[in-house]
């Protein structure tokens, strides 16, 4: 069995007073999907606002249109994603509506990461000079 501190770690401050607790990405995975209903329905209680009424985060358009500013690859910057888990396909994510697939992070090392929302998987889309490698990675949901 693995050692708990590597999973579940509360943080204090200099009071012992705690200030939050750190899970493993590996801890979050396995309570995820009953975790959420669980997160939603608190944080409701403190904000005072429904989880229908929480905004959703926005997509990082930003840091995209800085990743495109700097494009000086020698193809077109793609715009079509795909999910291999559920096939949910678009040839070009900024234009449906509603959205196919939500932009989650786009950085100048050219890494694009959606989510599906069919199926939730994450699609990373990595564009190097001369290719663009893609990996899915279906949602764990043990």
């Amino acid at each position: 069995m693995a050692d708990q501190k590597n999973h579940f770690q509360p943080l204090y401050d200099e009071k012992q007073k705690l200030l939050g607790i750190v899970i493993s990405p590996e801890l979050w995975m396995a309570i995820e999907k009953e975790a959420n209903p669980i997160f939603d329905a608190a944080l409701a209680t403190l904000t005072g606002k429904s989880p229908e009424t929480v905004e959703e985060v926005p997509e990082p358009m930003k840091n995209f249109e800085q990743f495109k500013e700097y494009w000086d690859f020698a193809y077109e910057l793609p715009y079509d994603v795909h999910c291999d888990q559920c096939g949910q396909q678009t040839e070009n994510w900024l234009e449906d509506e509603p959205r196919k697939f939500r932009l989650r992070n786009a950085n100048l090392g050219g890494l694009l990461c959606f989510t599906c929302m069919k199926c939730n998987a994450s699609v990373a889309k990595k564009h190097f000079k001369k290719h663009v490698a893609v990996e899915c990675t279906p949602r764990k949901t043990s």
